[in-house]
């Protein structure tokens, strides 16, 4: 045997969405259903393990069996889960998962819609949604159901029937995939990535179960306050809900559309102090803070660490990692001075000495989320991460000269910038004046095509510039940096070609080709970004622009239109995103435990005496296929997580 394709089936009383796989898995009435494989591509076999059937002894070898490769949809699900049911945890080493394949093809993360798109099963798969939610999760006790609170096989033979067939046609349907996805494989680096994502989710990261708890009860009591505050100045039955709290505004002179974190922003600067105040309660109200709690409590396992928070190919424009579960990749920063006194006030539960010390409970729950990730017992957290990682490798990629020294040097992207674009010494500008603040919005700002509109929506004129200076801003900027400009339009025009003559072309050392369907762009890891059914079209400028097929803004699947500048994003991000891998790869090869991850920063768990400096001194390594890119790594060690 060579190959093993599995889909299961199972049943837990844990809500699987809002807990994950790994704390799915201790419940202790969790098991597996069924259990549907298929060897080296032959006919789909089921075994009905909840009515009594037994895995076949050569099946349950081949899943220990190091030397065959073991396949999935989602293979963290099948794989977790047969850890469980066997009691010996399975490596991730010999798996495989159809998803990370699709994902790399830039296709759907659901099986029902890699196989749609893929035309691998024309049928929706559906009707398993009914069958998981009438057999997999607890069922409401009805006088019908005699008050039961699961439905096994024999409540109803029928839908059992179904449920084994639909579990083989979830097999059939994922060897499809394969079969059609075979003139594109996904490289063997990628499948080792893939492989240490895996490690990392395993392995988890511990968290301050003390904090969590007390801040939730925290954040119950400040939210009762506040709510309380907001019923004593509008008379509102719920001053939650928005049609109440919009009608009221309105009867009160104050007309607005929506009460989102932007409009509410906007009307605090025009309106009147009683209905500003009330404003002020629903921002506070409208702070996350308690539902980053709930769910690392929903997520935590029974030895205090949280599992599977990253999504290897989250983001398949890019290659990308997401967060899952807590959401790792959007934590709120944090601000406090006193950040470890308001820790331990939380823990301690004294609610009563916060209120006096500090203007906004939740604000400052909101701050300590970061903190309640802590390394286990002896250790400490080293965060490493890479300084202007986009910055560098665009200027790279371009041949931007000037901005290459700079990196080459004292490495002030933004000084230096404001000191190209405005030509004044570099020595003029230092940190809180004016030019330098020019120089960063033009940086974070610009560097992908952006105008006046992508200033304003990074705060250009909260930060004091006028509607004026922003055009004069973005000439300044591009005629500062010719050759990334340049680089825009060359890639541009390499993918028109590519897509319109169906061919091969290249240029900065990036390859476009027009294969089979799919656009092709080969990165300099060797690595390639996928859009799948390119074609030419028309933007909503009225310009000529190629058009692809994939999850747009609406998370529909749908056509997209690209134009230079934004593939020359999804490069450089992806290029970022292959040099956090390398250097996970080399941290992880020198014994370096990382824990998680987030965005370009890597978190280690490591024992007390490990050097700050050798970390970083590892993850700033060049990659042997990025030579001349001038890396450098941050880093600083704590004992819980924050930004330094």
């Amino acid at each position: 045997m060579i190959k093993l394709n599995i889909d299961i089936e199972t049943y837990s009383s844990v809500d699987l969405a809002k807990s994950g796989v790994y704390r799915y898995t201790e419940a202790p009435d969790f098991e597996i259903l069924l259990f549907s494989y298929s060897t080296d591509s032959g006919p789909v076999q089921v075994i009905d393990l909840a009515s009594g059937e037994m895995l076949p002894e050569s099946i349950r070898n081949a899943i220990f069996d190091e030397s065959v490769t073991k396949w999935a949809f989602n293979a963290q699900f099948e794989r977790v889960c047969l850890s469980r049911y066997f009691d010996r945890w399975l490596k991730p080493d010999s798996w495989r998962c159809t998803m990370a394949w699709s994902a790399y093809l830039g296709l759907p993360l659901s099986l029902e819609g890699a196989a749609l798109v893929t035309g691998a099963d024309k049928q929706k798969l559906t009707e398993g949604k009914d069958l998981i939610r009438y057999f997999s999760i607890p069922c409401k006790p009805t006088q019908a159901n005699c008050g039961r609170l699961r439905n096994l096989p024999e409540h109803a033979a029928d839908k059992w029937a179904r449920f084994k067939a639909y579990n083989i046609r979830d097999v059939e349907a994922e060897m499809a995939i394969q079969s059609r996805l075979e003139k594109f494989p996904m490289p063997e680096d990628e499948w080792q990535n893939y492989i240490l994502d895996q490690q990392i989710n395993d392995s988890g990261i511990q968290l301050d179960m003390e904090l969590v708890e007390q801040a939730i009860k925290c954040d119950e009591k400040s939210k009762a306050q506040l709510t309380g505050a907001m019923r004593d100045l509008t008379d509102l039955e719920n001053p939650n809900s928005v049609a109440q709290m919009k009608a009221w505004l309105a009867e009160n002179g104050l007309e607005t559309e929506s009460l989102d974190k932007a409009s509410v922003k906007e009307l605090l600067q025009t309106a009147p102090e009683r209905l500003s105040r009330v404003l002020e309660l629903r921002q506070a109200l409208a702070k996350s803070s308690v539902k980053k709690y709930t769910a690392m409590k929903n997520a935590v396992c029974s030895d205090g660490r949280a599992r599977g928070l990253l999504q290897f190919y989250g983001a398949n424009r890019t290659g990308r990692f997401a967060g899952r579960l807590i959401q790792v990749q959007n934590l709120p920063q944090n601000h406090l001075l006193d950040l470890e006194q308001a820790r331990s006030l939380v823990r301690a539960g004294q609610f009563d000495a916060m209120e006096v010390l500090y203007d906004s409970i939740p604000v400052v729950l909101s701050e300590l989320i970061r903190t309640a990730f802590v390394p286990k017992e002896g250790c400490k957290f080293i965060v490493a991460d890479f300084s202007a990682i986009e910055a560098r490798v665009i200027a790279w990629l371009a041949g931007e000269s000037w901005r290459n020294d700079v990196f080459a040097t004292h490495g002030k992207i933004y000084e230096a910038s404001a000191a190209q674009m405005f030509r004044v010494p570099i020595e003029e500008i230092t940190k809180g004046s004016p030019l330098r603040q020019k120089g960063k919005i033009a940086e974070l700002a610009l560097g992908y095509g952006g105008s006046a509109g992508a200033l304003k929506a990074m705060g250009a004129l909260d930060m004091g510039l006028s509607e004026e200076e922003l055009k004069p801003l973005v000439s300044a900027w591009r005629n500062a940096n010719p050759n990334i400009v340049r680089l825009w339009w060359d890639v541009d025009s390499s993918v028109k070609t590519a897509v319109k003559e169906k061919t091969r072309t290249e240029t900065h050392s990036i390859q476009f080709e027009y294969c089979s369907g799919m656009l092709l762009i080969r990165l300099p890891s060797g690595r390639q970004l996928t859009y799948v059914k390119p074609r030419m079209g028309v933007n909503s400028f009225g310009s000529e622009s190629v058009t692809y097929e994939g999850v747009g803004s609406t998370k529909k699947w749908e056509r997209i239109d690209s134009y230079g500048p934004k593939f020359v994003e999804n490069i450089v991000q992806a290029i970022a995103r292959d040099i956090l891998c390398y250097a996970m790869r080399c941290l992880d090869q020198a014994g370096h435990k990382i824990v998680m991850h987030v965005h370009d920063e890597a978190v280690i768990e490591a024992p007390v005496e490990t050097s700050v400096q050798g970390v970083c001194s590892i993850m700033g390594e060049t990659p042997p296929w990025a030579k001349g890119l001038l890396l450098r790594a941050d880093g600083y060690e704590c004992n819980f997580y924050k930004k330094s």
